[in-house]
């Protein structure tokens, strides 16, 4: 029996078939079928519809992240293959103790040229020592690239990359030499035109291993429609993490670790948000998660806490509600803190963890995805519209909807 205020695991689970699960897009990314969540009913529509959906006034938010080819392949003489899935650039400097390494701004890590340090996941990691060093080489455009790599830190993970011609930048290199790291659940290997699906038609912003996919659904004739609607929108930028779709293991949801992820604020962001108050959508629940952060950043600031722009998983639910700010004043205190340090963006790391209870500053609806079961964005559907969640899902399979990364779109408007 659950006991009052607990979330167990259990509760955010679902039977998904796997024959549910779309392993390829649509031909057209905006045929997609469209569930529409308002006011406790539900509609099936198609995506192209979504603008004539949308309430009046909408201001919709966008993640312009873009997916980076973030999968190495490294074979030894004896044929060993080391793979490497790089996760977060790292700053370094002759005189920083190891202990000490931060993440650096990924806009930096990609203008890199000769060298860059990352942490990442690494396969077959056995079969690669301490003290080797690991070389390839690529044939491309620009003629042959040397590709090297060792070991920066072996306990934490970090790789050093170095490349010949040093002039090519990060993200030049990566282009020739990775992979895009589709999601583990597509149980399939990445083919040369997901480096165009698994992109959305905005994405700008490189640095994400994974792509913020319900704004897949989103082409130029969508936006055209939009802006006939006078429905107006921004871009954020959410660099996603591999945290995405790591399983909750744990059986009260809130002991799980949530992952961290860099976001980029914008003094325009700001002012717009200011602007449209009272009808922010976002698209994506890394849109979601990005608005939602700002408002506990201007809290942060507002408090006085220390390290106001690195938010963590817990600091949401820490302050009691007569603590809250107001969502204005809020967001006008990060914008004071732009113009104050003559700073027109900022990069932050959030680790929000949005669960059942928490309560929504920013977003009014979301335009999102289906998701897997028991996973951390099944707990902030939840989170925004309560144990409807399971009706949406039920409705959803049993009308034959597409799931995850390459599936079918719903707006969610509680």
């Amino acid at each position: 029996m659950t006991k009052k205020n607990e979330l167990l695991l259990s509760q955010f689970q679902y039977d998904l078939p796997d024959e549910r699960i779309a392993r390829f897009p649509l031909p057209e990314r905006d045929a997609s079928k469209l569930l529409v969540y308002k006011n406790g009913q539900i509609r099936h529509e198609h995506f192209t519809q979504l603008p004539e959906l949308l309430p009046a006034n909408s201001f919709l938010v966008f993640n312009n992240t873009k997916v980076i080819p973030a999968r190495l392949h490294f074979t030894k003489p004896t044929g060993a293959v080391i793979e490497l899935f790089l996760l977060n650039p790292v700053s370094t400097s002759p005189d920083l103790d190891k202990s000490d390494i931060e993440s650096q701004p990924i806009s930096l890590a990609m203008e890199a040229t000769g060298a860059s340090v990352w942490q990442g996941m690494i396969g077959n990691r056995k079969r690669w020592k301490p003290d080797e060093t690991l070389k390839t080489t690529l044939f491309t455009p620009v003629g042959e690239v040397i590709l090297t790599v060792s070991w920066f830190d072996y306990d934490q993970s970090l790789v050093q990359l170095s490349w010949e011609p040093a002039t090519l930048s990060f993200a030049q290199l990566i282009q020739f030499a990775g992979q895009i790291p589709l999601p583990p659940y597509l149980k399939r290997e990445a083919t040369d035109i997901d480096r165009e699906t698994y992109q959305t038609v905005y994405s700008k912003r490189e640095g994400a291993v994974a792509a913020p996919t319900a704004g897949l659904h989103f082409t130029p004739a969508v936006f055209e429609a939009l802006a006939q609607r006078g429905l107006d929108h921004d871009y954020l930028t959410l660099h996603v993490g591999a945290g995405t779709f790591q399983p909750i293991k744990t059986e009260d949801v809130r002991q799980h670790h949530m992952h961290t992820e860099q976001v980029v604020y914008t003094q325009e962001n700001v002012r717009n948000l200011l602007a449209h108050i009272d009808s922010i959508i976002a698209v994506g629940t890394t849109s979601m998660r990005a608005l939602e952060s700002l408002y506990w950043i201007g809290a942060k600031l507002l408090h006085k806490e220390s390290n106001p722009f690195r938010l963590d998983q817990h600091f949401a639910y820490q302050l009691l509600p007569p603590q809250h700010p107001g969502i204005e004043e809020s967001l006008n205190a990060v914008l004071d803190y732009l113009i104050s340090t003559n700073q027109e963006s900022i990069v932050a790391h959030t680790g929000i963890y949005i669960t059942p209870g928490y309560q929504f500053k920013l977003c009014k609806g979301i335009v999102t995805n289906f998701h897997q079961p028991g996973s951390t964005l099944i707990l902030l559907i939840a989170a925004l519209i309560g144990d409807d969640w399971k009706r949406i899902y039920k409705e959803a399979l049993e009308n034959e909807y597409r799931f995850l990364s390459y599936g079918d779109s719903s707006l969610l408007l509680p």
